[in-house]
């Protein structure tokens, strides 16, 4: 009956990958059905087999790897549509851009598919229904994955690991793998179901269900018991900063008057409500002045030394003009209570199309710019060292620099504080901010370190070194959050992708040497 509908081309190389890779979202923050994979990746397996098997009788009319790419983009294409559509949210915000809304709906999710597409083309012929194959196979969407983390500047977003956020005790092996080794180990679980439909007995089909809820419990034991003893630790550390986070859901709009940026501050001073004699880091977020410079808002340092003591700094997101280049950074700055700027962080990694202008000389002509406010591109950041004052050695990120490990890897092994601030407000009501936020989890978790996020319209959180979320305020939620923050001196961060690229040879001479083996 099955065979009956799979042998039609339709449904095998386009309707069915496109509806299970769909379906991979609900996997994801803020749905977090991580059962699902279970069944979409082995679903996606056993397919590429059945088209390698069928493409020189049924689909003979096709050649054999054009069907793999057609099936590889479908897949990728639904998994993309349903996983990152909200992404066009922030194109209704300019007119100029809504005719751009049906191009970003199809043409990045179609690009992105394109790593399903070559990793499907490539290692297609080389499966079968046994155990080697799915070594093989999860070898290669997590190297696929490790190479969208640095194409066209790289969007490593919705790594099938990430649909473990929702349970810390898991991912805990995120401080001693770092993420692409977890991911990759994480694919192979979630593929380990397709033996199912392999020629074994019925009693080798149970026992590797049973390896399978082993693997997991072992998982789940070891983060627990790790959780568990961070606990005890974290009684004994007396070096604390007071830290509030306030989120105050402002509405995205362009062309701020000077009247709406002071009602904005008020909103800001009386969401912190500093106490006088308290020290305290506020950390308002990204683009709460939208655009602004430092310099036009200076002359309000007096609603700052009315409300703040010299007790007080404060975090925020800024624009700040750099008139040597003649241009503009989007910063995240520390002031004192008479707004005299103690540091400063320039983002390094611009979001393409909302904070620059790829080929920019090109489509400027053509009247294409920023999606944010302004004409010109942002200035990039260059490598920088952490901020440091007081007691404090923190790892700053801008909005979607939270994305990027490599971020965090490269980061001081004495930081003892991630800041992470950012609009979501450009995705509206959608998924995106609960997926945005999903990954400062991961993030913690690698580094060891305590960290905080402040998004207007967004997830905002305090989240421990072990990615527990300590507090947190949803989106669309105004406030504060306040915590006396331990500042930890560990050497247990995760520094680099050394562990994946031996995980990765691993698989890969697993997989020659069993194939020669079942030759001979």
């Amino acid at each position: 009956m099955i065979s009956k509908y799979l042998d039609k081309r339709f449904i095998t190389l386009f309707l069915l990958p496109l509806s299970i890779g769909s379906l991979s979202v609900l996997s994801f923050q803020p749905f977090n059905l991580t059962f699902v994979n279970f069944f979409t990746l082995p679903a996606c397996f056993y397919l590429i087999v059945y088209i390698k098997k069928k493409s020189k009788s049924i689909y003979r009319k096709k050649p054999y790897k054009k069907n793999l790419f057609f099936f590889g983009t479908a897949f990728g294409f639904g998994f993309y549509l349903g996983g990152i559509h909200w992404i066009t949210n922030s194109l209704t915000f300019d007119e100029n851009f809504k005719i751009l809304i049906p191009f970003g709906l199809i043409l990045i999710p179609l690009f992105l598919s394109l790593f399903f597409s070559i990793t499907t083309v490539l290692i297609g012929p080389l499966l079968n229904l046994n155990l080697q194959s799915i070594i093989i196979f999860s070898a290669s969407l997590a190297f696929s994955d490790y190479i969208r983390n640095f194409v066209l500047t790289g969007f490593p977003w919705n790594f099938w690991a990430y649909s473990f956020s929702w349970s810390t005790e898991i991912i805990q092996i995120l401080n001693n793998l770092g993420l692409f080794a977890t991911n990759l180990l994480i694919i192979t679980i979630f593929l380990l179901p397709a033996f199912i439909l392999m020629d074994f007995r019925f009693a080798q089909k149970i026992y590797m269900i049973l390896v399978l809820i082993l693997i997991l419990s072992i998982s789940y034991i070891y983060g627990n018991h790790s959780i568990n003893l961070n606990k005890k630790n974290l009684k004994n550390i007396e070096n604390k900063i007071n830290i509030k986070v306030i989120s105050p859901n402002f509405k995205l709009e362009y062309g701020l008057s000077k009247t709406d940026v002071e009602n904005r501050l008020e909103k800001l001073i009386k969401y912190s409500d500093p106490e006088k004699d308290k020290k305290t880091l506020f950390v308002w977020p990204e683009g709460v002045l939208s655009g602004y410079s430092f310099k036009e808002i200076k002359n309000l340092s007096k609603n700052f030394s009315e409300n703040f003591s010299k007790n007080h700094f404060i975090l925020f997101g800024i624009n700040r003009l750099d008139e040597k280049k003649n241009g503009t950074y989007n910063s995240l700055i520390i002031v004192d209570h008479e707004m005299n700027i103690i540091q400063e962080y320039k983002k390094q990694k611009l979001v393409p199309f909302g904070e620059f202008l790829p080929f920019e000389n090109i489509l400027s002509k053509i009247g294409l710019k920023k999606i944010t406010e302004g004409h010109g591109s942002f200035l990039s950041g260059k490598k920088q060292n952490n901020l440091k004052f007081d007691k404090l050695n923190i790892l700053p990120l801008i909005c979607y620099e939270i994305i990027f490990t490599d971020l965090i890897q490269s980061s001081s092994k004495n930081t003892n504080l991630i800041i992470n601030i950012s609009e979501d407000g450009w995705f509206g009501d959608s998924i995106g901010p609960y997926q945005h936020f999903s990954k400062s989890i991961f993030r913690a978790i690698e580094h060891n370190t305590f960290l905080v996020r402040s998004a207007n319209k967004g997830v905002s959180a305090i989240i421990n070194n072990k990615g527990e979320v300590v507090k947190r305020l949803n989106p669309n939620e105004a406030g504060h959050i306040q915590l006396e923050i331990p500042l930890l001196e560990n050497q247990n961060k995760n520094k680099n992708d050394l562990i994946f690229f031996i995980l990765l040879f691993t698989y890969i001479f697993i997989f020659y040497f069993t194939k020669k083996n079942n030759g001979k």
